[in-house]
């Protein structure tokens, strides 16, 4: 028999509908952290040797919080249905722990946005030289492939790893700098719908133990 009677079952199954979307968003935060991880371009920029790692520590914080969020959701619903005082506080403990992993993976990747920029763009730089070994020009000529650009500014235009491409192409100082704007903006956005679904949660799950407590205590 239900512990909880009147509001708090109607508290009760919309905990559990929470529940349901909480797993689904984490699914959706595992597919893009792998998006993001695995992206085509972004392995052919990043994961060179000498490659700058800063950008996939936040990533890999993602595909942690995502995975997390998947086995979370599954006993949150659970524990909702059977009503259970210690699954409840343990889905409460753990969406505070992977609260705190979204934020500290937000601030991390906010305060060192230029610096993960600026990093890969000394990378490219240091590539891109008329005397460069075989194998910068290979890395080099990736970065041109995948971001459609070529040299560190305009004059650069006049080298020979540049001789081919039109006239208009856009230096990858820029490109670099748009590229990883364009992905933490994505991760940011995520991580603050993420963030406030996980608040919603926290407070039906309090509102929810504290009610079978009580309803325990009149029994």
């Amino acid at each position: 028999m239900s512990k909880v009677q009147g509001g708090m079952k109607f508290v009760k199954y919309l905990l559990f509908v929470f529940n349901f979307i909480f797993w689904v968003s984490g699914l959706l935060v595992l597919a893009v952290g792998l998006w993001l991880r695995f992206d085509p371009s972004t392995v052919l920029l990043l994961t060179d040797d000498g490659a700058p790692e800063n950008y996939f520590i936040a990533v890999y914080i993602l595909l942690g919080a995502g995975g997390l969020m998947i086995i979370v959701g599954f006993f949150g619903c659970f524990g909702a249905i059977r009503e259970s005082q210690c699954l409840l506080a343990s889905f409460f403990a753990c969406l505070l722990i992977i609260f705190g992993a979204e934020i500290t993976a937000g601030v991390f990747g906010f305060l060192n946005k230029e610096q993960i920029s600026e990093e890969v763009q000394n990378f490219y730089s240091s590539s891109f030289t008329e005397d460069s070994n075989s194998n910068g020009t290979t890395v080099a000529a990736i970065y041109h492939t995948a971001l459609n650009c070529c040299g560190t500014s305009k004059e650069d235009m006049s080298s020979n790893l540049c001789e081919n491409v039109p006239p208009d192409t856009q230096d990858c100082y820029k490109a670099i700098s748009d590229f990883f704007n364009e992905k933490l903006f994505i991760l940011g956005y995520i991580g603050i719908g993420i963030a406030g679904v996980m608040v919603i949660g926290m407070i039906f799950s309090m509102v929810l133990c504290c009610a079978i407590r009580n309803s325990r205590e009149v029994i």
